[in-house]
């Protein structure tokens, strides 16, 4: 292979944001480090990259190495480079987010990297500039989850109408109006009623909904509005 002269080498690092819904909260997966630099404290799921690699399949291999799932959300969302971010050598990071439905993964896959399902509000503080592309990540997420349907990825193929809620409360951390929820989640036709009620309520059944995947591949990309505008990060 040809080298550009004089052109000095670096890593190139992969980090993985992965968001998970526990039904309650928004979870991230950690992992304790076991090994130096940091060994001992709490990290990002990452990797570095293969010289023969393009950066989304970095992204996917390390996802599936630790959660078992391929097929999944991922997002390219930032790239780190401060000259001193990483102690050992000079490391560029690009950042990828993910969404996944946590009773799907491969709880083994995640046990054997020491990782762990934190809530997002107990986090922590992370090494290096994780905390950061954490609050990058999360910034992201919010802001597109208001406009597109990003929220389904978390939830389990059937669910109701008050753990979909529930779930952009957790992403927002701030409470929603019931009535005006359900009517704007409705009138995006993106669910389908399964005609089945949600036996594990304590309460009165709830229907049980499924995302119609044709009509949301097909309109991902469409402004949906889902949260009014104060839930949107001024920023982005």
């Amino acid at each position: 292979m040809n080298r550009y002269a004089h052109a000095k080498r670096m890593l190139v690092a992969i980090d993985c944001i992965i968001f998970g819904f526990d039904g309650e909260e928004l979870d991230l997966l950690l992992i304790k480090r076991n090994f130096e630099p940091e060994k001992g404290n709490w990290s990002l799921m990452g990797g570095f990259l293969n010289e023969d690699e393009d950066l989304e399949d970095g992204a996917e291999r390390i996802l599936y190495d630790l959660t078992g799932l391929k097929n999944i959300y991922v997002e390219q969302i930032a790239t780190f480079g401060k000259v001193d971010r990483d102690p050992v050598e000079r490391t560029l990071s690009v950042v990828f987010f993910a969404l996944i439905n946590i009773k799907d993964h491969d709880q083994e896959a995640v046990k054997a990297h020491n990782a762990h399902w934190i809530t997002l509000g107990k986090k922590p503080k992370l090494i290096f500039d994780h905390d950061i592309m954490v609050g990058r990540a999360l910034e992201h997420l919010r802001y597109n989850a208001a406009l597109h349907p990003l929220g389904f990825e978390l939830l389990p193929e059937k669910f109701t109408i008050p753990q979909l809620q529930k779930l952009y409360e957790a992403i927002y951390d701030m409470k929603l109006d019931r009535r005006n929820f359900s009517r704007k989640i409705l009138s995006t036709k993106l669910l389908i009623d399964t005609g089945e009620k949600d036996n594990n309520s304590t309460t009165k059944k709830a229907n049980l909904f499924r995302l119609d995947k044709a009509r949301y591949q097909q309109k991902f990309y469409s402004f949906w509005h889902f949260m009014p505008d104060p839930a949107l990060p001024e920023s982005l």
